[in-house]
């Protein structure tokens, strides 16, 4: 980690924060109340749990446990910061993804420019994790969200803290809740435009006027400080139509840009251009590039699942991605998945069927279900090979998940099965403790999350 106090060679991070919050979550108790760690061993810290010599595959661990492997985290932490030279664009990663203060280190480490949230919580998570620099990609609209953005910027004054207004109503109100706090700042905004159907954001130019003419109106309480979409809702079998219907909705961000700018709305001294699941964020940074204003743009990418990838539904759209980016950004090779979810046969009840000691409880299930990757056989092998292509999870209950096989395979109760996942967001949340392992999945740390 680098030492240095500076804020602006972090990318928007301080590093006693940092350091302060690697403290505090490294003194966190592992104990039997922590799913994954063996309930025989006396309680230890997150911070000593390397020096254990638990091994995942010699059994010294309790099934399901989930793990993120060292070597694919620190490679695709290189990967996006090369990606990141080769297009001039800043990454403020979304923190909900991990919701863990040692993994926004990393990022931080790796150049980060700030972090993108969705809650209040959220940003308060990552300010007390360092962060100097937030996003909150989402509407404040309740009297707690902005009494508690308030109370966080009194709390750390040298924080920059966006969040998005999409209406007159939505930038009326923020102005009037800030007044009545008695706030005498000025909250920093960005103008949000949306897809028909989609979730927030101004659907046609004449929202978007309309906003920017409220906005202005409320300059008192609201600085109107970019603009900022969300592209990764664009999704169907049609990969082709899909970057068609991107690069059309980002050619609106980029006309609502320039009606801003032709109104004089901007009140800060550069114009944030925001946008970037997981999926398109190429396209994103080449094409917020071209955007020509009277001040000074800065892209910002908000990929938030690059660190751990996964192995089905961004794995498949990174093939698309691969193909789109120019041969000599391609030296670093592909994103790497980082985060797996091990369980055990427990039964198998009848040919072709194997149950797992896993469930919705530990894996994420809301885009695909899990993926075997690899098979091991305690006593046998001496490391986990491939599992088969036809091996398959087609359902899973709260604790179990239902492993379909060719009727001939020779799977065992006892056996170990190693799931990739999909969608890593919504398998963080399901652990408090994730172990950090090297490429002989012996446990080398623990990330803790907060969610």
């Amino acid at each position: 980690m680098p030492d240095s106090n500076n804020t602006a060679a972090l990318g928007g991070f301080d590093q006693a924060a940092i350091n302060a919050a690697l403290a505090r979550a490294g003194a966190g108790a592992v104990d039997w109340q922590t799913k994954g760690y063996p309930v025989n061993l006396p309680a230890t810290t997150l911070a000593q749990l390397g020096t254990l010599g638990l091994n995942v595959l010699r059994g010294d661990t309790p099934y399901p446990v989930a793990v993120i492997l060292q070597s694919a985290v620190d490679h695709n932490g290189k990967w996006m910061a090369q990606f990141l030279a080769h297009t001039g664009a800043e990454l403020m990663p979304h923190g909900k993804t991990t919701m863990s203060p040692q993994l926004f280190a990393r990022q931080a480490e790796n150049g980060c420019w700030g972090l993108t949230v969705a809650t209040i919580q959220q940003a308060v998570v990552a300010a007390e994790s360092g962060c100097r620099r937030i996003l909150m990609a989402n509407q404040m609209v309740s009297r707690a969200d902005v009494l508690g953005a308030i109370a966080l910027l009194a709390r750390h004054p040298d924080l920059t803290f966006w969040s998005y207004v999409d209406s007159p109503v939505g930038a009326r109100r923020l102005h009037d809740l800030a007044t009545a706090a008695g706030f005498a700042g000025k909250l920093r905004v960005l103008l949000e435009v949306g897809l028909i159907g989609g979730r927030t954001g101004c659907r046609s130019l004449q929202q978007v006027q309309a906003t920017i003419a409220a906005v202005i109106d409320c300059r008192a309480r609201l600085s109107l400080e970019g603009l900022a979409c969300f592209e990764g809702l664009i999704h169907t079998s049609d990969a082709a139509a899909d970057e068609r219907q991107v690069g059309a909705f980002l050619d609106f961000l980029t006309e609502a840009a320039i009606a801003a700018d032709r109104h004089e709305a901007f009140g800060g001294d550069e114009v944030l251009l925001t946008a970037g699941g997981s999926a398109y964020f190429d396209m994103v940074a080449r094409r917020f590039a071209e955007i020509r204003l009277s001040k000074k743009t800065r892209v910002v990418i908000r990929s938030g699942c690059y660190l751990t990838h996964d192995s089905h539904y961004y794995d498949d759209i990174f093939d698309r991605l691969q193909d789109r980016i120019p041969v000599a950004w391609r030296s670093m090779g592909r994103l790497r998945p980082a985060l797996f979810v091990w369980s055990m046969v427990q039964s198998r009840p009848e040919p072709g069927l194997a149950i797992l000691t896993m469930g919705k409880r530990d894996a994420s299930f809301d885009i695909d279900l899990p993926k075997p990757v690899l098979h091991y056989r305690p006593g046998d092998d001496a490391q986990p090979h491939p599992a088969p292509a036809d091996w398959s999870v087609k359902g899973m209950n709260d604790q179990h998940a239902y492993l379909t096989i060719g009727d001939g395979e020779d799977l065992r109760v006892g056996d170990l099965v190693c799931c990739g996942i999909s969608h890593p967001c919504t398998t963080f949340d399901r652990w408090r403790v994730i172990y950090l392992v090297d490429d002989n999945w012996s446990v080398t740390g623990g990330i803790g999350t907060q969610f």
